[in-house]
């Protein structure tokens, strides 16, 4: 199938999609079988043949797939206003135990698919498995919905479906790449370099009018939390704090370290929680990851060095990104304002 094809059939995709009476946290089409999700893994990973029903998807970045190791995300019909949700295991049953894992048991996060909206939830579970939320869909466009858990017994898992909310669309270009942003009268800066195929080490350093914020409350287990997701496709990343409150040796501030781990160059959006004054607030960096440019490169360029981009950005020299198509015209969420102005006005919900 040719280019011009593709886009076309995208674009139908969307127009049936929006154009139909879709309530807040209906799924975009249905739940696909484990048994499905495998085989369009294998496209993804690059798997043919005999060797492609055997593929392990263990290697791909969390959030990719509805369905792994025999659990499945079920989104479920719910009240306005709520979202609703089932994990299923291998018995084809709801789960109903869970590990805790980051101080919650169940992390629900959402991103619109044009990046310009985020927010992380901790739903609470009913005797029957389901978990239920205020939801945290703040505005019109197909956003992503990732369950981060760990099934007592069972794997880590991050499992992701699409659900979408009705309404005009507005065309949001993401953010250009900066090594600082404000949220609410703080400044973070980020220093690092991002470097697919390897973990990378970054740190966030957050101050407020000037002064450097050393009294950072604990948030999950950590003095921030950092999700990564890669434009294009959405994959969420593994993203790990480096050290714990109370551990002796890891300062509440201002600088916070994580060890991030990028599947491939490309361009990637970054959202840090952090705690301070009993309320929680993110803030949001565009960062390139990229392989060195040629003979002489000291490797993947960092924040402070990655060049600026308009519109949809693209890592110099990454391959286009094929995953699921973005949508572009998915607008900006209506609640907290944005850390990065221009870039809609997406809500950041905790519980």
């Amino acid at each position: 199938m040719n280019t011009a094809t593709k886009l076309s059939g995208f674009a139908l995709g969307l127009a049936a999609v929006f154009g139909a009476a879709y309530g807040v946290g209906q799924v975009v089409g249905p739940v696909t079988p484990a048994a499905d999700t495998r085989h369009d893994a294998d496209h993804a990973s690059g798997a043919t043949g005999a060797d492609a029903g055997d593929a392990p998807t263990a290697h791909l970045p969390g959030g990719l797939l509805v369905s792994d190791r025999g659990y499945t995300l079920a989104p479920l019909a719910a009240p306005a206003g709520e979202f609703a949700f089932r994990i299923t295991g291998p018995d084809g049953r709801p789960v109903t135990r869970y590990e805790v894992a980051h101080d919650k048991p169940m992390h629900l996060v959402v991103a619109r698919r044009d990046l310009s909206g985020f927010r992380h939830v901790h739903p609470e579970a009913g005797p029957d498995g389901t978990w239920r939320v205020a939801s945290p869909l703040a505005g019109p466009g197909v956003w992503r919905a990732f369950a981060d858990f760990t099934p007592t017994g069972g794997p880590a898992l991050t499992l992701g479906v699409d659900v979408t909310v009705p309404g005009a669309l507005d065309a949001r270009p993401l953010p250009p790449p900066a090594t600082a942003t404000t949220v609410d009268g703080y400044t973070v800066t980020l220093a690092g370099t991002a470097e697919p195929g390897r973990a990378s080490r970054l740190t966030l350093t957050v101050s407020r009018d000037g002064t450097p914020v050393t009294d950072l409350q604990p948030y999950l287990g950590a003095y921030g939390h950092l999700v990564a997701l890669r434009q294009g496709d959405l994959a969420y990343l593994h993203v790990h704090p480096a050290g714990a409150p109370g551990d002796g040796a890891t300062p509440a501030g201002p600088a916070v370290s994580f060890s991030a781990e990028f599947p491939s160059a490309g361009v990637y959006r970054l959202y840090l929680d952090f705690r301070h004054g009993d309320a929680v607030r993110t803030a949001e960096f565009t960062v390139v990851a990229d392989t060195p440019a040629g003979p002489g490169a000291s490797g993947a360029p960092t924040a402070s060095s990655a060049p600026a981009t308009t519109g949809a950005p693209r890592a110099t020299g990454a391959p286009t990104l094929t995953g699921t198509p973005t949508a572009t015209g998915a607008p900006a969420a209506t609640s907290t304002p944005t850390a990065d102005a221009g870039h809609g006005v997406p809500g950041h919900g905790h519980d």
